[in-house]
């Protein structure tokens, strides 16, 4: 038999996993038999439907189990009297290659729009430009604040903060207090509801990239050169026609046409295992028509769960350790309410996103 390891950013209960690579398929020498590895997939998200697609794509069996009704997770796009709505503007662009492979493999590229990236933030009545543009920024806030704000940024350079491991460090040495406390701290701290002296810098430097009020500078003045190497700076992006949730309804079609299945409404409840084999079943939970709950036991050579960490802890029987359920009972989530307007195409606007940074506007 062969076994799968894959590296990617979900949990394989009972086993550690780490990195980001495509998932590789090795010869096992202890397997005396040519039978192929069931895997149960928790979970119909990206990464679940990602792993459910390369596992039946290689003829491995696979079975995935959603709770909801929607594949797609986050990156779900909803229907409601004809419309479709994302519950999420989920771009598609990435400098990874087998990435960006994966998506064209799986969505045709008709499917797929190339669409010029627009978004602002609203403030104290303006709109500005995101990621900043040092003209448009310095202009909307007015010759007095523009000075106080270049101040600040070279005083920060001059002098910056001695700790930057954390969110308000790392930004302020790039841009300056002033345009911190402006344009990054109170959607910061509203969106994720915590100081941003709590939120580690790592974060900071995936979603802001390599980008300063320096780099938004050189970049107002040779586009050409600088915006390619900031990836906050791109102009356009990758959409599919129908919505991010095409992609995972088209992902979840051909696992089925590859042999492998997508059941929804169905929640996992427990996953069993033990320290030697690790998770070899799980136990799943439907409804019928009446509404009365169903369990049955699945059996599987492999277990892959998408779901939130604390929950699969919890989920483990025998129980996990007694630091581990502390652990992921400590876990804190930051949930988001999504309110979806019909509006006259007249009363558009051109953005993809616009940030209102308000702290009234939550």
């Amino acid at each position: 038999m062969k076994r799968i390891f894959r590296d990617r950013y979900v949990a394989v209960a009972g086993r550690s996993v780490t990195g980001w690579q495509n998932f590789r398929i090795v010869d096992t020498p202890e397997s005396g038999t040519s039978a192929k590895a069931a895997t149960v997939i928790i979970g119909a998200g990206p990464a679940g439907l990602t792993a459910a697609y390369d596992l039946t794509r290689h003829g491995y069996p696979a079975s995935v189990f959603e709770s909801e009704g929607v594949v797609g997770g986050i990156s779900q796009t909803a229907e409601r009297g004809g419309w479709r709505f994302d519950i999420g503007g989920h771009r598609f662009f990435t400098k990874v290659k087998q990435v960006d492979e994966l998506w064209h493999e799986i969505l045709p590229e008709e499917d797929f729009l190339l669409r010029p990236r627009m978004s602002r933030i609203y403030y104290q009545g303006k709109l500005f430009d995101y990621p900043l543009k040092a003209g448009n920024a310095l202009g909307n806030l007015g010759v007095v604040e523009a000075v106080k704000c270049v101040a600040s940024y070279t005083w920060a350079k001059i002098n910056p903060p001695k700790n930057q491991e954390y969110f308000d460090g790392w930004v302020t040495a790039r841009f300056g207090k002033r345009l911190f406390r402006i344009f990054f701290k109170t959607y910061t701290e509203k969106v994720w509801g915590m100081e941003t002296s709590e939120l580690p810098a790592d974060w900071a430097a995936q979603r802001i990239k390599n980008l300063s009020l320096f780099g938004a500078i050189v970049n107002a003045l040779s586009p050409g050169k600088g915006s390619k190497k900031i990836t906050s700076l791109i102009d356009e992006f990758y959409y599919p026609k129908y919505g991010p949730g095409m992609m995972w309804e088209t992902a979840t079609e051909k696992v089925r046409k590859q042999g492998g299945t997508v059941e929804m409404n169905a929640w996992v409840k427990t996953v069993s295992w033990t320290p030697e084999q690790g998770a070899h079943s799980v136990t799943v939970v439907t409804r019928d028509e009446d509404g009365r709950p169903h369990e049955r036991i699945v059996p599987a050579d492999e277990v892959i769960s998408s779901t939130p960490i604390s929950a699969l802890v919890l989920a483990m029987d025998p129980p996990a350790s007694a630091e581990a359920i502390a652990a992921a009972k400590d876990l804190r989530y930051r949930d988001f309410l999504t309110v979806a307007l019909v509006v006259p195409e007249k009363h558009g606007f051109p953005d993809n996103w616009i940030y209102i940074h308000t702290p009234g506007v939550r």
